[in-house]
């Protein structure tokens, strides 16, 4: 199995004031190893079905080790495995139509999404077919409730279709574990009632259209079975929505997409691999976990900033900030994460972070390396900005010294800050970004007490909202 490729520097934070001392991880280690072995504990206990006690009930902990078992089902199984039935079908919706729909809420759409930004390209949706690799537009809906936004995906959408024409054909995948979430259901009815009526006399289509992921029972799998909808993917038992991205929640709108599913899950098993071997020092989901448990408690840095330089990591960013709020956000305890981008967000949160309350721990994820060739300033006649200087520099160069330029002026105030380095996007490094942050998030629930499963605040809304409407 190949190592992982990103690397934690918490040097940053070893500052004389507003700061830790540079021992403090060091002296954390016996309560981060007690952490992990807690994690891989309730791994084990997951897969082999044992009733958990009362303190860790829930216990979805089988997204732990989901990577190994799609990858071993795939070496075994190929064509016949989930992954491989996963790509199967990405590549027959990539054949028959030109956009597809993804319907979903919170964890059933937001690694999706962050694999389009980070691992596509930035105007993917915008690039005749061809250049797309004969893949699908990619559209997101039922992650709301915005009747414009609505309206205006609707004029996107052929109103009629051909029966053979790539071009003015679409689909649906939708994903939701019970049916039952509202934004995501009534997107879907609304969706497929403008699908049949595209479809016109060839409804017998339709089942091919349109591709569930939910679970092995619950309404939108009666209403995919009533359908009779050509393939249908699970919603792991015992996987969170927030902890689903690895599933086929993720997997199959990554594929539909063109991306390499395996690598995804390779990167992600790589980190497994790691975190149950590395000590801390040499961790990074125990490091990263380390100090940020060290920031808050000792410190008060109860926001934590995730800095992402460059706009491809800002879905995954608030990927994570649901998984950590929803995970941690629990009894009055937990920290409040953001997502920010810069440069962009310099010029409007910057102040605020250089000289603002000393509550924030600043996480960077520095990428390494762009994907295509730098672009250069370059020289011009009209050399009123001044730019002639500046003129073999290139834009890496810019975002490089606006990075560095950064942390030192936080450093220099001591503002605590920490780095995350990527050495390239693709889909391997992705997959060890999401399972890194998983596995800290959980083992940052076991260090403090809070089970890192379930979300009840969020029911409550649910519950109200259904009674109002329906007059209860």
């Amino acid at each position: 199995m190949p190592d992982i490729t990103i690397s934690y520097d918490p040097r940053g934070t070893y500052l004389p004031e507003h700061g830790l001392a540079s021992d403090e991880l060091a002296k954390l280690t016996p309560q981060l190893t007690a952490a992990r072995n807690d994690v891989l504990a309730d791994a084990e206990l997951w897969a082999d079905g044992v009733t958990p006690p009362s303190n860790k009930v829930p216990l979805d902990a089988g997204f732990h080790y989901l990577p190994e078992r799609l990858l071993a089902e795939y070496q075994t199984g190929g064509t016949e495995s989930e992954v491989g039935r996963i790509i199967a079908t990405a590549n027959r919706f990539s054949a028959v139509v030109d956009r597809v729909v993804v319907l979903g809420i919170g964890g059933s759409y937001m690694g999706a999404r962050a694999l389009l930004e980070s691992c596509c390209h930035p105007y993917f949706n915008e690039l005749p077919r061809a250049i797309r690799d004969n893949r699908p537009r990619i559209s997101f809906e039922g992650n709301n409730v915005d009747n414009d936004a609505l309206q205006g995906l609707f004029d996107l959408l052929p109103s009629t279709m051909s029966k053979s024409d790539v071009d003015d054909r679409w689909g649906i995948v939708v994903i939701s574990k019970s049916g039952g979430t509202l934004e995501t259901a009534s997107g879907f009815r609304i969706l497929l009632r403008r699908l049949q009526k595209a479809l016109g006399p060839n409804q017998e289509q339709l089942a091919d259209l349109v591709v569930p992921v939910t679970g092995t029972s619950g309404k939108l799998f009666d209403l995919a079975t009533a359908l009779g909808c050509r393939e249908l993917f699970p919603v792991p038992d015992g996987v969170g929505g927030r902890f689903s991205v690895l599933s086929a929640v993720g997997l199959l709108p990554a594929a539909i997409m063109g991306l390499d599913v395996v690598q995804l899950l390779e990167g992600a098993a790589a980190m497994n691999e790691h975190f149950r071997t590395a000590p801390v020092g040499k961790n990074v989901v125990l490091d990263y976990t380390g100090i940020c448990h060290l920031m808050e408690k000792q410190l008060g840095c109860d926001v934590r900033l995730l800095s992402t330089w460059g706009k491809q990591l800002e879905a995954f960013g608030l990927w994570y900030d649901q998984l950590l709020a929803e995970s941690l956000g629990k009894r009055e305890r937990g920290a409040l994460p953001l997502t920010i981008v810069n440069t962009r967000d310099l010029h409007s949160r910057g102040q605020q972070h250089q000289e603002g309350k000393r509550d924030k721990l600043i996480t960077n994820i520095i990428v390494d390396q762009c994907k295509t060739a730098p672009v250069s300033i370059g020289t011009s006649k009209f050399n009123q900005d001044g730019l002639d200087e500046l003129a073999e520099k290139t834009i890496p160069d810019v975002l490089a010294a606006a990075t560095q330029g950064t942390n030192q002026a936080y450093r220099e105030d001591n503002r605590p800050t920490a780095d995350l380095h990527v050495p390239a996007i693709n889909e391997f490094v992705m997959g060890q970004l999401f399972q890194m942050f998983m596995l800290a998030t959980v083992v940052e629930g076991r260090l403090v007490g809070t089970n890192p499963y379930g979300q009840p605040g969020v029911e409550a809304y649910k519950k109200n909202m259904n009674a109002i409407l329906r007059g209860n």
